[in-house]
């Protein structure tokens, strides 16, 4: 079971970049994008040019806090780091990388609403949506371990 957790927290690493440049969704007359093929990138990218906060802030929930994530539980995975600090870190983590899911889910429901356009969603949200997920899943899993362990000791 801890080999599965590890081989999946792992390929983890190499789905998410694939999820940063997949398309989210496909939309039509939003004044917000340039593009009609929306991704994180290109999300960050546009938002870059128009609100470098907000650019930002996506930048760190949907990229920067789910790879910080994903790096440290391999980390405490492997034996590298341990202690309660740093699972305190990994579920501050776990926690902050939700968030972008929620953040597109809104955008998908207030462009949906206004009636302004249209955005149909495409698989990247998917593969994406499905990488958090699992991400919460590796960490639940590893901490069920964990118990399981030390309970054994």
């Amino acid at each position: 079971m801890i080999h599965a957790l590890k081989f999946t927290n792992l390929s983890l690493l190499v789905l998410y970049p694939i999820a940063w440049i997949a398309p989210l969704a496909h939309a039509g007359l939003l004044p917000f994008f340039r593009g009609t093929e929306l991704t994180i990138f290109s999300g960050i990218n546009d938002l870059w040019d128009s609100d470098i906060a907000l650019a930002m802030i996506v930048s760190i929930f949907a990229v920067v806090m789910p790879y910080f994530k994903t790096i440290l539980l391999a980390l405490i995975q492997f034996g590298l780091v341990s202690g309660p600090r740093w699972m305190t870190t990994l579920e501050i983590a776990g926690k902050l990388s939700m968030t972008d899911v929620f953040l597109l889910a809104m955008y998908v429901v207030v462009v949906k609403g206004v009636g302004v356009g249209h955005v149909d969603i495409a698989w990247g949200l998917h593969l994406f949506t499905a990488l958090v997920l699992t991400s919460l899943a590796i960490t639940i899993g590893h901490k069920r371990l964990e118990k399981t362990t030390e309970g054994a000791i």
